[in-house]
């Protein structure tokens, strides 16, 4: 299997031309291993000798905060990419993507017009209410579009209920007749992927819906997909967004324990020393306070970048390969860290905040409350996005 290259060492240190801001690494080479290593569990898991499902690669929220622009490198091998808008498709088709895109927006408006741009096609469309239906049926073009008809389930956001689901599908089976359409499929959104019976009842409940309905099914999201692959490996199409970038979806495991790498490796500089003597109080609010002397480094990141503010004393860092921690409350613009145990560190070295094989960002997560998905897509714009 192959080894990320990540590791807490820094990438510039004293004496070199250290940056000055926070700044995150990305690796589309890691995205394409994660998407092998995805693909790889969803063959491994087929009892029998027909085609394992395609894969859409999510890259709503700019990618999860990794930079589109920066990715797209790594999904070449990826069936189809999802964006939660038509502005979205029009971004991925500029740059160069020409398999299918699909548009999960909840809600989503389209016009004659976009639908009718040969620019956007393959293109599939997710349909969530009876609204869109009637602009459907208004529409006479060339392009055939594919349709995802979502159901609402037990996440109850966007969708169907039960008892318009089947009526909705006969409407839009008259497309597909009429010629309008290229296909119609089914798709859900789990609310507890994670859990395995909740799991098991969300696809049940499915199953039971469209048992009678003909159509390729789209269920299975990255937890899903992780937790019962069997079960994914029997879709039509499955959806993967966090574990593409080489975090994981479960609760407890880290995204290297699946075989994962992290796309995104975010440092940021130390930019002063100081000494805190035993007793003194630091940061805002005086929340923490030095039990015994302490050398503090300031390290040039803080919540304006995206680092959660609400990091706890003892959230873990990486300084020159070996850990330390975060004391006292991050700020705006700073992080406080403990180097009482590297002499080594001073200005210009760089701190690594997560995305390192001794650091993945699901420990980060665990300690500020939160979970990887909101850390990597809060980094701010202010953060510059480098190639790794």
């Amino acid at each position: 299997m192959e080894t990320s290259t990540f590791s807490g060492a820094p990438t510039a240190g004293p004496g070199s031309n250290a940056p000055e801001t926070a700044q995150a690494v990305i690796r589309p080479a890691a995205i394409a291993h994660n998407l092998r290593q995805l693909r790889d569990t969803l063959n491994q898991a087929r009892a029998d000798a027909k085609k394992s499902p395609s894969i859409w690669a999510v890259v709503k929220a700019d990618a999860y905060g990794h930079g589109l622009e920066h990715v797209m490198a790594g999904l070449g091998q990826a069936d189809g990419i999802a964006v939660r808008s038509l502005w979205g498709a029009y971004r991925v088709r500029s740059l160069g993507w020409r398999k299918p895109v699909l548009v999960i927006s909840a809600g989503a408006r389209f016009s004659r017009e976009h639908v009718q741009d040969p620019a956007l096609y393959p293109l599939h469309l997710v349909i969530d209410n009876e609204a869109q239906i009637a602009e459907l049926e208004s529409l006479r073009q060339a392009s055939r579009l594919y349709i995802w008809l979502r159901h609402s389930g037990s996440l109850n956001h966007a969708g169907l209920r039960d008892d318009a689901y089947a009526p909705v599908w006969r409407r839009l089976q008259a497309l597909l007749r009429a010629g309008v359409l290229d296909g119609v499929g089914h798709m859900q959104h789990y609310a507890r992927a994670e859990e395995a019976e909740p799991l098991r009842r969300e696809r049940r409940a499915f199953e039971h819906l469209i048992h009678d309905l003909p159509g390729a099914r789209c269920t299975e999201n990255s937890a899903a997909l992780l937790s019962g692959p069997d079960y994914a490996a029997s879709a039509d199409w499955v959806r993967s967004g966090i574990a593409l970038y080489g975090i994981s979806p479960l609760a407890g495991v880290t995204g290297p324990d699946l075989g994962l790498q992290p796309a995104m490796l975010l440092q940021a500089p130390i930019y002063g020393v100081q000494c805190l003597p035993a007793g003194q109080p630091l940061g805002y609010g005086g929340i923490f306070r030095a039990e015994r002397d302490l050398r503090i480094g300031l390290v040039a990141c803080g919540y304006a970048d995206g680092y959660p503010r609400s990091a706890a004393d003892n959230c873990p860092v990486v300084v020159n390969g070996r850990p330390s921690r975060v004391v006292g409350r991050v700020s705006m613009d700073t992080i406080t860290v403990d180097l009482s145990a590297h002499p080594d560190a001073g200005p210009g070295t760089m701190v690594t905040l997560w995305g390192a094989d001794d650091l993945p960002i699901e420990i980060v997560a665990r300690h500020a409350g939160t979970i990887p998905a909101q850390l990597c897509s809060g980094v701010t714009a202010r953060v510059p996005k480098l190639a790794g």
